[in-house]
C-alpha cells in the first residue's frame, strides 16, 4: 500500500473528519471550489484531474495549466509506485495472479490460447482485431519482455501513452507536410450517419503523392446546422494545411451538405470541388441500366430472381443456387445492377435446366400470370442477348473500378478509359443504335459526374501524349475549366496555354530523345520533373494535377466500421482525448494498410523506423486489416 505522503492530491485539499474502522474514506473540501465530498484518495485525484464517472465532478476552479502539473505529479507518483514495486511476492492482485497461474507449472500453448479467448469473450471486443497487426505486434513484445511485465494503466493508456502516440504520428506527417506546396494535396471528405447515436460523423484526409492521412473527425447531431458546421469544419482543415497546398476537395455526403461547395469556394475559389470518381461511375452505370431498352431487361431479370427463390423454397434440393451471390466486392458495392445481372447471365444454363424439368412445370400451374411470362423469358435467346449486350457495356466500367485502391486511383486514367471504353465496346460489334445512346449519355453527363482535372491530367500524363486531345471537345472543355478556376491571372493563363502548345510541339528539353523515350517508362510527376523545366508553369501545374487521387473509397474503407467517439468513451475521457483517440486510431489504420506488406517480424513498421522517402506499398481496399 503506497503511502499516504506520496498522494500529493491530500496537499490541495482540507479534511476535516474520517470514518471508523480505519478506512481511507475521509470527508474533504477542495481547495479550489470549496465543493465537499466523502470519500477515498481516489476520488480526490479523480476530482483534481478531472476524471469523470467516480462520484465526483471535476474541479471547475483548475484552470488547464493546473491540471497539467497535477498530471506531472500523477505520472511521477506512478513511476514511483512501480519502480518500487516488487516482482515478487506482495506485488499486488494482478501481478500475484498473473505470477500463481504461470509460474507454478509450465503452461501449454493450448492454455494460452484458451486465456486469449476468454479475454475476448469476456470484455466483448471484436474477434476480428486479432487480425490486426498492431494485436500481433503487441503479443511478440510482451513475449520478449519475459516474466514480471505490468501493463500500464488506465489512465496512462488514455492520456501520456496517447499524447506520445500521436506526437509520433504528427512527426510523421511533418515530411508529408513539407511535399504539399510542391505536389499539391486532396482533401477527402466522408460521412455516415451513426443511427444508434443519432448523429452524422465527418471525417476529413489528406491525400498526396506521399500517401493518406486522418485529419479530423467532425460530430454533428444537429442536422439544422450540419452545413454550417461542416463548412466551418473544412474551413479550418484548409487553414490548417495551407489554402496554396489544397488543389481540390474530393466529397461523398450527399443531400445534408450540398450547399457547403459554394460556401467553401467562395472562400477560396482556386480549389477544385470534384466529384468521388468510384460514385460517378457507379451512377453512370446505373444511367445505362435505366435506358429503356435496358431497363426491361433489369426488371425481368429482377423478376427471374424472385421467380426462382420462391421455387427454390418449394423444391430446395432441385434449385441449389444462389442468385444473390457475388464474389465480387467492387461489383456489389459499386456496380450492384452489372453485378445482379452477371449472376444470372453466369447461371444461363442452370436457369434453363430448371424451368423444363417436370417439377417446375408442375409447380407452374399454381403461379400468377406475370410469373409465367418470366419464366418463359428464361428459354428465350432475345432475353439472352439483350443482357450480354448490357455486360458488355458496363465491362470496362467495372474494370476501371477494379484499379482504384487504398492509395491509388490517379487523375488522367479515367479520361483515358472513357475514350478506350467506347474504342473497346466498338470492336465488340455492337449494334450502332445502342452504341450511340451510350455515347450520347456520356457526353451529357460527364461534366456533371467528373472533375475537369480529369481532362487536364488526360492532356499533361506523357504516357497519352499524341491521342489528339486538341480534338476532342470534352478534353478542351475540361482544360479551359481548369485553367479559369486554377489561375485567376489572365496573362498567367495565356503562359499556359503557350507552354502548352511547347509540351505538344516537343520544343527545347520536352523534345530531347530521352524525354521521348522515357514518356510511358517514367511515372508522370518524374517525367515532368526530369524533363519539364523549361516551362515551369506548366510543370508545376502538371506535377500537382497528376499527383492527385480521384475517389473517396479508401477512406470509406478506413471509417465505415469506426466505433468511436462513441458518448461512453466522451464522458469517460473528455473530448481532447477522444479526438486524439480518433486521430491516432484511423492514421494507425492508414499506416498498418501503407505498410502491411512490410518483412518485419510483426509486419508493421514503426512511425520511427519509416522513411519519409519510401515508396508506399499499395494494399487493395477490400483487404481486411
Amino acid at each position: 500500500m503506497p503511502s499516504e505522503s506520496d498522494k500529493w492530491g491530500w496537499e490541495h485539499v482540507s479534511v476535516f473528519g474520517g470514518f471508523d474502522r480505519g478506512s481511507g474514506t475521509k470527508r474533504w473540501k477542495c481547495n479550489y471550489c470549496n465543493l465537499r465530498y466523502n470519500g477515498s484518495y481516489s476520488r480526490v485525484r479523480a476530482h483534481l484531474l478531472g476524471f469523470p464517472g467516480v462520484g465526483v465532478k471535476s474541479c471547475p476552479a483548475i484552470d488547464r495549466s493546473l491540471r497539467e502539473a497535477f498530471q506531472i505529479l500523477e505520472e511521477e507518483r506512478l513511476a514511483r509506485k512501480k519502480k518500487t514495486s516488487p516482482v515478487d511476492g506482495k506485488s499486488g492482485k494482478r501481478i500475484r495472479t498473473s505470477q500463481s497461474t504461470l509460474t507454478v507449472k509450465n503452461i501449454s500453448k493450448e492454455e494460452v490460447d484458451g486465456m486469449i479467448a476468454r479475454f475476448f469473450y469476456a470484455d466483448g471486443l471484436n474477434v476480428h482485431v486479432i487480425n490486426s497487426p498492431y494485436f500481433l505486434e503487441m503479443v511478440k513484445a510482451i513475449s520478449a519482455f519475459g516474466r514480471g511485465y505490468e501493463l500500464p494503466s488506465i489512465y496512462e493508456l488514455s492520456d501520456s501513452f496517447l499524447r506520445k502516440e500521436k506526437e509520433k504520428i504528427e512527426k510523421f506527417m511533418a515530411s508529408d507536410r513539407e511535399s504539399w506546396p510542391h505536389t499539391g494535396c486532396s482533401m477527402l471528405c466522408v460521412s455516415r450517419l451513426d443511427s444508434t447515436l443519432g448523429y452524422f460523423q465527418i471525417s476529413i484526409f489528406v491525400s498526396s503523392s506521399r500517401g493518406l492521412t486522418f485529419l479530423k473527425a467532425v460530430d454533428i447531431d444537429d442536422t439544422d446546422k450540419m452545413e454550417n458546421l461542416f463548412t466551418s469544419a473544412l474551413t479550418d482543415a484548409i487553414l490548417e494545411v495551407g489554402p496554396t497546398n489544397v488543389l481540390q476537395i474530393i466529397s461523398h455526403l450527399g443531400h445534408p451538405c450540398k450547399s457547403s461547395e459554394s460556401l467553401v469556394l467562395t472562400k477560396f475559389p482556386h480549389i477544385f470541388w470534384s466529384p468521388c470518381t468510384s460514385h460517378s461511375i457507379q451512377m453512370l452505370m446505373e444511367d445505362i441500366a435505366g435506358l429503356e431498352w435496358i431497363k426491361s431487361t433489369v426488371s425481368c431479370a429482377k423478376g427471374i430472381e424472385q421467380l426462382m427463390m420462391y421455387y427454390r423454397h418449394a423444391y430446395p434440393g432441385l434449385f441449389i443456387h444462389n442468385l444473390k451471390e457475388n464474389s465480387d466486392p467492387v461489383s456489389a458495392k459499386f456496380a450492384p445492377s452489372y453485378c445482379f445481372i452477371q449472376r444470372i447471365f453466369e447461371l444461363k444454363k442452370a436457369l434453363q435446366e430448371a424451368v423444363v424439368s417436370e417439377e417446375f412445370k408442375q409447380w407452374k400451374l399454381n403461379m400468377q400470370g406475370d410469373n409465367v411470362t418470366v419464366g418463359s423469358a428464361i428459354l428465350r435467346d432475345d432475353f439472352w442477348c439483350k443482357v450480354h449486350l448490357f455486360l458488355q457495356l458496363c465491362e470496362p466500367f467495372v474494370r476501371l473500378l477494379s484499379t482504384f485502391d487504398i492509395d491509388k486511383s490517379p487523375m488522367g486514367i479515367v479520361h483515358d478509359w472513357r475514350v478506350q471504353a467506347l474504342e473497346a465496346i466498338k470492336g465488340k460489334g455492337i449494334d450502332s443504335t445502342a452504341l450511340n445512346q451510350l455515347e450520347v449519355l456520356i457526353e451529357n453527363r460527364w461534366d456533371v459526374l467528373f472533375s475537369p482535372l480529369h481532362a487536364a491530367a488526360y492532356m499533361l500524363n506523357p504516357r497519352y501524349f499524341g491521342r489528339g486531345q486538341s480534338k476532342d471537345k470534352t478534353v478542351m472543355r475540361g482544360w479551359k475549366a481548369t485553367l479559369e478556376r486554377y489561375e485567376s491571372d489572365s496573362s498567367a493563363r495565356r503562359t499556359l496555354r503557350e507552354q502548352l502548345c511547347s509540351y505538344w510541339r516537343l520544343e527545347g528539353s520536352l523534345g530531347e530523345e530521352d524525354a521521348v523515350e522515357f514518356r510511358d517508362k517514367m511515372e508522370p510527376v518524374a517525367w515532368w520533373e526530369n524533363f519539364g523545366f523549361e516551362t515551369q508553369q506548366l510543370q508545376t501545374l502538371a506535377i500537382k494535377v497528376l499527383s492527385q487521387v480521384s475517389s473517396v473509397a479508401m477512406c470509406q474503407e478506413i471509417w465505415q466500421d469506426n466505433d468511436f467517439p462513441c458518448r461512453e468513451t466522451a464522458n469517460r475521457l473528455g473530448l481532447d482525448r477522444v479526438e486524439d483517440l480518433v486521430f491516432v486510431r484511423n492514421n494507425l489504420r492508414i499506416h498498418s494498410r501503407r505498410y502491411g506488406n512490410s518483412t518485419s517480424p510483426s509486419g508493421v513498421k514503426s512511425w520511427d523506423s519509416v522513411h519519409p522517402d519510401q515508396t508506399m506499398s499499395i494494399v487493395n481496399i477490400h483487404d481486411g486489416l
